[in-house]
């Protein structure tokens, strides 16, 4: 038996000669049989190749185009989604900030507010109590002052019954009396 590197070839040595296989000669290393394994072959494949393959890889391409495409308006919408996002963020953020400002601004009205309403109104109880104050002076004032003429009156009525009692007698009290008595009959 011999082998060669490129083909194997199955050869038989009988009486000296080389048979060739059942079927005949070979060419090339191959019988009448492999040939026509290979034309086949090869007709598959431009038959695969000439009506198929073209249109397989513009279909594989198409469909790898289309997948690039929906997964690009996959991204785009994402991404617009996105920004959307980050606007409404961003207006979230910007509002905030404005109502912190209206905010804290209120609260420095309310408070300015808030320390005028307080000393306007400690201004009023401070006048309140000054009138109070004033009106409880007057009325002692007023009360000493009566308390002064009254001992006044008590001292003058006690001097005026003493120098009454030591100046006048009987006969003084007559003259008053008659003539108390006579202006009684005037008419007024």
């Amino acid at each position: 038996m011999t082998v060669d590197t490129g083909h194997v070839v199955a050869t038989t040595e009988a009486n000296g000669a080389v048979e060739h296989g059942e079927h005949g000669p070979t060419l090339l290393g191959l019988s009448a049989e492999g040939w026509v394994y290979v034309g086949i072959t090869i007709f598959l494949i431009l038959a695969a190749t000439v009506f198929k393959m073209p249109k397989m890889l513009v279909n594989a391409l198409d469909a790898k185009i289309a997948e690039a495409k929906s997964q690009l308006d996959e991204a785009r919408g994402i991404r617009a989604e996105a920004e959307a996002l980050l606007a409404e963020a961003k207006k979230r953020h910007a509002a905030s900030a404005g109502d912190a400002e209206a905010i804290v601004a209120h609260a420095q009205e309310e408070a300015k507010a808030m320390l005028a309403k307080a000393e306007k109104d400690a201004a009023e109880l401070t006048a309140r109590r000054a009138k109070m104050a004033e009106d409880k002076i007057e009325a002692s004032e007023r009360q000493a002052i009566a308390d002064v003429r009254a001992k006044a009156v008590e001292a003058a009525t006690a001097a005026a019954g003493r120098i009454i009692a030591e100046k006048h007698g009987r006969a003084a009290d007559k003259v008053l009396v008659d003539r108390t008595i006579a202006g009684l009959n005037r008419v007024n």
